[in-house]
């Protein structure tokens, strides 16, 4: 693994950890516009496990290459959901923010290519 890789995936998950641990603790930044964007409570748990498992993933990608791919696609397709989840709320400016979110995880996948 390259150093790029390395540092790439480091960023991919801070900042797929630090995105799920704002859910857990119910930071004002990402919970106001879940609300907004009609996502049901119940699930926000949820949507930070799942953020969550796939930092650990990534960082687990170290040892074992096809967890941390596996886990850079999960979240590709994660923050996928998300954008979808904006544009459907018609909340149009703030469709770049998954996408900065996703940005590291693709990274991840081509550097793995």
């Amino acid at each position: 693994m390259s150093t790029t890789a390395i540092v790439v995936t480091a960023v991919a998950a801070f900042m797929a950890g630090f995105s799920g641990v704002s859910v857990f603790v119910r930071a004002k930044f990402v919970v106001e516009p879940l609300a907004e964007y009609g996502v049901p409570r119940r699930i926000w748990n949820l949507l930070g496990a799942a953020k969550l498992a796939g930092a650990i993933g990534l960082l687990v990608g170290y040892a074992v290459p096809a967890v941390g791919i596996a886990a850079a696609i999960g979240l590709v397709l994660y923050f996928a959901g998300a954008v979808i989840t904006v544009i459907r709320a018609r909340a149009y400016a703030h469709a770049p923010f998954p996408l900065i979110y996703m940005a590291p995880a693709v990274a991840v996948l081509v550097l793995a290519a």
